[in-house]
């Protein structure tokens, strides 16, 4: 019999599994598209391995991401030399966030209250963050379609990160 944590992660794997490999891919430079599926596919081994002994999951999207993200870590030291895995670690930081809002927001609020912060960015901040995080861009595409520097776009993105940081922090601490 299926535990309610099994069909839990079933469910948000079956219905997430392209955004959790466009998340990872934003993560870790464009090596192979393997990559990012052998991170998702290891986390999820082990969330399902040990679904039964976990309390019951309240916030599947946030345990998810924290668990993925926790193995990009793990891939990034383990890869110390190798120049293949990089991390933002600013859009870990909002990530961080987020994640914190589980014991009082839901799955599904945490969305909500995402894309109200982002939508209240200028239109150069949210089409910025919206091409990178969400599109899988690359700065380089980006650059080429809009013309724009590349360094301009990832000054764009960082302070867009900074702010949407601020703006969540300061929603959850109402």
């Amino acid at each position: 019999m299926e535990s309610e944590n099994s069909k839990k992660l079933r469910d948000f794997f079956g219905r997430e599994y392209d955004a959790l490999k466009r998340y990872v891919g934003t993560k870790i430079s464009d090596t192979a598209n393997r990559d990012a599926e052998d991170i998702i596919q290891d986390v999820a081994l082990k969330l399902f391995s040990g679904a039964d002994r976990y309390a019951p999951i309240n916030n599947v999207a946030g345990f998810v991401y924290t668990s993925i993200r926790n193995r990009i870590i793990d891939v990034m030291r383990t890869k110390k030399n190798s120049s293949s895995v990089t991390i933002d670690n600013d859009l870990l930081d909002l990530v961080d966030v987020l994640h914190q809002t589980a014991n009082s927001y839901s799955s599904e609020e945490t969305v909500l209250l995402l894309k109200e912060c982002i939508g209240e960015l200028k239109p150069a901040y949210k089409d910025i963050i919206i091409a990178i995080d969400f599109d899988g861009f690359t700065y380089k595409e980006i650059s080429k379609e809009t013309g724009i520097s590349i360094g301009t776009l990832m000054s764009r993105r960082h302070r867009a990160l900074g702010i949407l940081y601020t703006k969540i922090e300061q929603k959850i601490n109402r």
